[in-house]
């Protein structure tokens, strides 16, 4: 699932507000904390476009392969992108 730019903003004040509420941490100033948070999802977010490229990039070399084996491009991508994401420690 893609969040645009403002989903990803709630979801950051949504989880600070969320932890402040429960008291599972104490913020000085969330604002910042938010703004923090955003840029981390942001980065992680980025990180994951990154790696579906990649994927892309991958198939799109072995497509006539995938065609003459009749293999589904959308598993295919799945699991290079899984195996990918698991040697680099990229949480999906």
């Amino acid at each position: 699932m893609r969040l645009n730019k403002n989903q990803i903003e709630h979801l950051a004040f949504l989880v600070v507000r969320n932890l402040q509420k429960d008291g599972k941490v104490l913020i000085e100033s969330k604002d910042h904390f938010v703004q923090e948070l955003n840029s981390v999802l942001n980065e992680e977010f980025q990180k994951e476009d990154q790696l579906d490229q990649e994927v892309r990039e991958i198939l799109t070399k072995h497509i006539d392969e995938i065609r003459k084996g009749n293999i589904e491009y959308q598993t295919m991508f799945r699991m290079i992108k899984t195996k990918l994401a698991k040697e680099r420690n990229i949480v999906l």
